[in-house]
């Protein structure tokens, strides 16, 4: 059975239990008994029995996921206080029997429609509740197609964006994308704070769609999605367990895309090649690598290094060696400014060789000796492109197309099967881009787990408008020259917070004045 089907029936089921639990009160309130069973009529007729004005609105919220779970209870019960039960405990029952309470109304109960009912809530505490779940339902449109916030959990964009910067990250640049999973908690991504509980149920879910955005990926664009290899196990054990996550309830990752579909990409000395030639990023992005620091034996500490030098990922020193440190992630500007310290002997890169294999480096083949800084070539994939497939490359190949593409690849004998059928070659079906993190030795990337297929890609992020630093203390923990700056952009980053208060002040001034002159006039 495919999708299509199940989803067909499930349909026509809901419209079946609707039908049979309230087409005695479609009687009662002067309608038809049929007009509560046809499909999506029946909503709309509904909505004119409770009395609800825009009925074509709430008919479309219905069909919204993740806020239709929000409209569905609301639903029920004023579906019941149209008909006058408008008991506590009865609003209660409605919502916690799923709606079924309805079908005790319809059937056992000898109600009467109340005409023109108010909609208007009898209490303030209901007046609260109204105002709370519009809220709710309006903060999810916006949270779920336009722009959802984000925060910095790591620094492999450091330099570019910081550990504590919170973000806008914008839907409809790439186009949004509607929810798979369909019974999920709103605003919240696959836990429920500070509790660690899922906040979502596996099934059902719907197909993938996305609208259309008004602007593709380009290259060196810092993209949101979601982690292809979020299964809250170590991606690199082969035999470890997994946990399976849905699509849209992977963890939210942000790096660079460096490699677009169709680029045949390199990684030299930690330096990204794209058909031949060398990546040139903007000019905001501050590349950093892995330093090793031969010191006299003064120590150094994590405050003193943030505060002179603004190194925030964490260091250590070699075990044995105390005078040895690693700095996982510094700017050559900031290493060639450590030269200079009285306590510093040398300060080295730290470059693994070419040919040198790294076991949890893409695609974790014996065939393939790559490592964090010397890295390919590799060609990405894109829609309606064809691979000749080999027992050599269907490591590269081999996540996307049983994983992403969702076929059935198995290799059995030196012979490469789709659904029991041997092929030598396979077609994509969707884009794949090569995301990487600035700081090229301290991120997890698409060096360890490979392709980002375009269905995983999340937004944009577009603005930051707090930004927070653990480290600092006091007032220095607000980064002020970072409040209400752009992501994107040449030159440093220039914060529009002042302007933000000017027009704050400015609406208080007029708002004071306006009510003010209200009170006048009467």
């Amino acid at each position: 059975m495919t999708f299509t089907q199940a989803f067909l029936i499930f349909f026509f089921i809901v419209q079946i239990i609707h039908f049979l639990g309230t087409w005695k009160l479609y009687v009662k309130a002067g309608r038809k008994a049929w007009e509560a069973l046809v499909p999506v009529y029946n909503a709309l007729i509904l909505m004119r029995i409770i009395n609800r004005p825009k009925e074509w609105y709430w008919v479309i919220l219905l069909f919204i996921p993740i806020v239709n779970l929000i409209v569905f209870p609301v639903l029920w019960v004023e579906t019941i206080r149209s008909f006058g039960r408008t008991e506590r405990y009865e609003t209660i029952l409605v919502v916690i029997t799923l709606g079924f309470y309805i079908y005790y109304v319809n059937y056992m109960l000898d109600v009467e429609y109340v005409h023109e009912r108010s909609l208007k809530p009898r209490t303030s505490a209901g007046e609260w509740i109204a105002s709370i779940l519009f809220a709710v339902v309006a903060a999810t449109l916006v949270h779920t197609y336009v722009m959802q916030p984000f925060v910095i959990p790591s620094s492999s964009l450091e330099k570019t964006l910081l550990v504590g910067d919170f973000l806008f990250v914008s839907k409809i640049h790439y186009g949004a994308r509607t929810p798979m999973t369909s019974v999920a908690l709103p605003m919240v991504h696959d836990a429920i704070p500070f509790t660690g509980m899922k906040s979502y149920m596996k099934e059902p879910q719907l197909p993938y769609y996305r609208f259309p955005g008004f602007e593709s990926i380009e290259r060196n664009d810092i993209v949101v999605f979601n982690w292809p290899a979020d299964t809250l196990t170590v991606i690199n054990d082969p035999n470890s367990k997994t946990l399976y996550k849905p699509l849209d309830k992977r963890s939210n990752y942000v790096k660079r895309c460096v490699g677009l579909p169709g680029d045949k990409l390199e990684v030299r000395d930690g330096f990204v090649f794209i058909n031949g030639k060398q990546n040139v990023l903007p000019e905001r992005a501050k590349l950093q690598f892995k330093y090793i620091v031969h010191t006299k034996g003064q120590r150094f500490s994590p405050q003193y290094m943030h505060d002179r030098y603004d190194i925030t990922d964490e260091f250590g020193t070699i075990p044995g060696n105390p005078n040895i440190y690693v700095f996982p992630g510094l700017t050559e500007k900031t290493a060639a400014e450590l030269k200079n310290h009285p306590n510093v002997l040398k300060v080295e890169k730290y470059l693994e060789p070419a040919g040198q294999r790294d076991a949890g480096i893409f695609p974790h083949s014996k065939n393939y000796n790559w490592n964090n800084t010397n890295f390919g070539a590799i060609d990405i994939p894109y829609a309606g492109s064809t691979v000749q497939l080999t027992m050599e490359n269907i490591p590269l190949y081999k996540r996307a197309i049983a994983e992403y593409e969702g076929k059935n690849l198995t290799v059995e004998d030196n012979q490469i099967k789709i659904d029991g059928k041997v092929i030598t070659s396979y077609t994509f079906e969707q884009d794949y881009y090569w995301m990487m993190g600035d700081n090229r030795g301290n991120s997890q990337d698409s060096r360890s787990w490979g392709f980002v297929p375009f269905d995983h890609v999340l937004g944009k992020p577009v603005f930051v408008w707090m930004s927070w630093d653990t480290k600092a203390t006091g007032f220095n923990k607000i980064r002020w020259n970072r409040l209400f700056t752009t992501v994107s952009g040449e030159g440093e980053p220039v914060s529009y917070f002042k302007y933000f208060l000017i027009l704050l002040a400015g609406w208080f001034v007029f708002n004071y004045f306006r009510k003010k002159k209200k009170a006048a006039a009467k």
